[in-house]
């Protein structure tokens, strides 16, 4: 099967995202939702992204933001993805002429083939446990919900850690794993040690 990418999210620390780099990760995020314990400002960010090298996708989040936030954080964050999790429509989500992902939040009854068919600009679909709330859940969803045939590339997330990524890799086959508390040693503050435990798991699902 072809390599399963991998992201990290949350990253909120410069030296979380020089470790997660090292250790293999393809992806950041950064979490611009004020809600979220994971939450980071411009300043924040820009320090972040600094230490990105070359190569390594940094996703921006965002959840049912304004149009004039999302395009401040742009001009001041070289973010190369957007992460919409919250009800955008597909609309709002080109309107900013970036590639960008949508979330859903699965549970039984939502219709995902017409959910990712709404969504034809997006470069792929993630897909979380259904929540009360937005952000997150750190749980996971019934993988059986997925189906085979979706229109996108599929990044899941949703409770993954290094206990259970290899049997969700062979399970679901995805084109990309995204991870955020299943490597934490606090909310926000990522563990080394966990995040290499989690790509060592991702490559034994993919064997």
């Amino acid at each position: 099967m072809p390599r399963t990418r991998i992201k990290i999210c949350g990253i909120t620390r410069p030296e979380d995202a020089r470790i997660a780099v090292d250790l293999g990760a393809d992806a950041l995020g950064l979490v611009f939702y004020g809600p979220s314990p994971r939450c980071v400002s411009v300043d924040q960010a820009w320090e972040i992204a600094r230490v990105v090298p070359p190569f390594v996708t940094l996703v921006g989040l965002f959840v049912n933001e304004t149009k004039l936030t999302v395009r401040r954080v742009m001009e001041a964050v070289p973010v190369q993805l957007l992460q919409f999790h919250g009800d955008e429509e597909e609309s709002f989500c080109r309107a900013f002429h970036a590639p960008y992902i949508k979330a859903a939040r699965v549970r039984p009854g939502l219709d995902l083939l017409k959910y990712a068919a709404s969504y034809p600009s997006a470069q792929g679909l993630l897909l979380d446990a259904y929540a009360e709330g937005y952000g997150g859940s750190g749980k996971t969803f019934d993988w059986s919900l997925i189906p085979s045939a979706l229109s996108l590339p599929l990044v899941l997330s949703g409770g993954l850690d290094a206990g259970n990524v290899a049997q969700a890799v062979r399970s679901v086959r995805p084109w990309a794993v995204d991870v955020s508390s299943g490597v934490e040693a606090a909310k926000g503050i990522k563990d080394a040690a966990k995040i290499a435990a989690f790509i060592a798991g991702v490559r034994d699902g993919e064997a």
